[in-house]
Parts: C-alpha cells; structure tokens; sequence
C-alpha cells in the first residue's frame, strides 16, 4: 500500500464496530483514528478528525449511511467513503453510490474483501465502485 489512511469508522452495532476496527488493524497503512455510532456523529467526526476514508454503515438512526455520505462528500478535500450493508440490492448499490460513496461492499464479504478494496482505492474523487 502505497500511502497511509487515516480511517473513521461508522457503524450502530457495537459488535460490527469493532470488528470493522480489528479488521482494519491488520492492514498495514491503516489507521483507526475514529468511530461513530451514527450518521450525525460522522459527520462530526469527519470535520473534527480530518480522515481520508470512512467506512460507513447505510442504515442507522438518527441519520442514515446515506445522508452523512452526501454530507461528507460535499465538503473540500472530502475522505473516499466505503458504505457497508447487508442489504446487498441493486437499488442500495445506487443510492451509495450516487449518495458520493466510492465503494459499496456488503458486510458479507467484509472480511473478505476490505484489504483489496482500501489497496485499490486513488486519493481523490471518482466513480463509485461495487464489492458485493
């Protein structure tokens, strides 16, 4: 991996969260400098930590995946963000992505997949990208 991620982590269930956070741990050029436990909170933490990517669940209370993912992407120098689901369906595919996410990837295959999908991200802005 050719750069260093400074990584935020969003997800409502407790457990899901820290799994997402030891699974990060184990990729070299990952570092967990956050969490939230929901949309509004990433938001916040976004403009107060200052990552480049976060990893983001879609549907939680207060306010979803999707809302913080549109607000976080409007901003200068936004991080790429990764929305992670179980509800592995074309139309929550493209709402992420067109929300500004540049990654969707079912929870599924987290641990599967998530070292290639971080690997495989640019800095910078571009098109959305489906791991499900």
């Amino acid at each position: 991996m050719s750069r260093t991620w400074r990584a935020v982590v969003v997800d409502d269930h407790p457990k899901l969260l820290e799994i997402v956070k030891r699974l990060l741990a184990t990729i070299p050029g990952v570092e967990v400098v956050g969490e939230a436990v929901s949309g509004r909170e990433a938001v916040e933490a976004v403009d107060r930590l200052r990552p480049d990517l976060v990893l983001m669940d879609m549907t939680m209370p207060d306010m979803d995946g999707l809302e913080a993912t549109r607000r976080i992407v409007a901003r200068p120098n936004a991080p790429a963000v990764v929305i992670m689901t179980v509800h592995d369906m074309p139309r929550y595919r493209d709402a992420a992505l067109a929300a500004g996410a540049r990654v969707f990837l079912s929870k599924s295959l987290l641990a599967d997949q998530l070292r290639r999908v971080i690997a495989d991200l640019s800095p910078g802005p571009g098109a959305g990208e489906e791991w499900s």
